[in-house]
């Protein structure tokens, strides 16, 4: 796990390189209709744009450090502000997904696992390899035309707090949730019945089975806890791939999230708010593939010795 401090500032430091070889500067939007070379070069030495890189850098890890992001050049918000109102959103769909994911992806390896070889395991192997094929923005256009506009069931776009209203705000993210979980429930599928047949095939399950244990104990204390693993390492690869499909879905489905907040940044040159989008992205990876290791860790403790 230590090599999470390394990543984390090699990560950082590609997404400073990122905003400074865009070659935008604020100055000449902070200067108004006063705009002169010489009001442009005192504004840069203001923000210390006229420093070298490496001290920029490590200034902005500095403010970094202590929870500063910098401030919107476009509105003049702190970023921390604009994030934490969007972040909400974007947790609220991906936190779903997540939970779809998981519980579907661990119900289909499962009953996949349980039946191999016969018609089930066979359906179930060939849904999921087609479903994680399909893309977020195809599904969640499906989804919009079948309970939007046919069946008349969800709203198509916007969002509300669940604390204003906790059965509108299920109805709103249910349909970008679901176009986001479908390729986590595929892998965690997929993975979760390979391990499982593999478990199920070891001499101290037939041991198991001698001594008398019941299916369900063999299954979920015996089997389960050797055969997810490859499950569990695919859930620390998804969560990018979930934040990455939220600029996607929060764009058809018009939720002002996270992955709005980064793409509208990006469009308008606003520098500070896409590093701190980016950074935020990098901590959450890196705090959920830590959790991932841990609870790898936890189920299978021979995973220990190989760190």
């Amino acid at each position: 796990m230590l090599i999470v401090i390394p990543v984390f500032v090699f990560a950082t430091f590609i997404t400073f390189l990122l905003g400074a070889a865009s070659g935008l500067s604020p100055a000449a939007a902070l200067s108004g209709d006063e705009v002169t070379p010489e009001r442009i070069a005192q504004i840069n030495a203001e923000l210390g744009l006229d420093q070298p890189l490496i001290v920029q850098y490590l200034s902005w890890m500095a403010a970094l450090l202590r929870g500063d992001l910098g401030v919107s050049w476009y509105n003049g918000f702190t970023v921390t502000e604009l994030i934490g109102q969007r972040l909400t959103i974007t947790a609220s769909i991906a936190g779903m997904a997540l939970i779809i994911g998981i519980v579907a992806g661990t119900a289909l390896g499962i009953i996949a696992a349980l039946n191999q070889g016969r018609a089930v395991d066979r359906a179930i192997t060939a849904t999921t390899t087609g479903l994680s094929t399909l893309p977020p923005f195809v599904v969640s256009i499906g989804l919009i035309v079948v309970f939007s506009v046919w069946l008349r069931l969800l709203p198509s776009s916007g969002y509300v707090p669940f604390g204003q209203n906790p059965s509108l705000w299920f109805q709103l993210i249910i349909m970008p949730s679901i176009a986001l979980s479908l390729e986590p429930a595929s892998d965690i599928a997929r993975q979760l019945r390979t391990g499982l047949v593999h478990s199920l095939s070891q001499p101290y399950i037939t041991g198991a089975v001698v001594r008398g244990l019941s299916p369900r104990r063999i299954l979920t204390v015996h089997a389960l806890r050797n055969g997810s693993g490859p499950a569990i390492a695919v859930l620390g690869m998804k969560i990018p791939a979930l934040l990455g499909g939220a600029v996607v879905t929060e764009t058809i489905f018009n939720m002002p999230g996270f992955g709005l907040l980064a793409a509208d940044s990006a469009l308008r040159g606003d520098v500070p708010v896409v590093q701190g989008t980016l950074v935020i992205s990098i901590v959450l990876v890196l705090a959920f593939n830590v959790l991932v290791n841990v609870v790898l860790t936890a189920l299978q403790p021979a995973t220990r010795r190989a760190v």
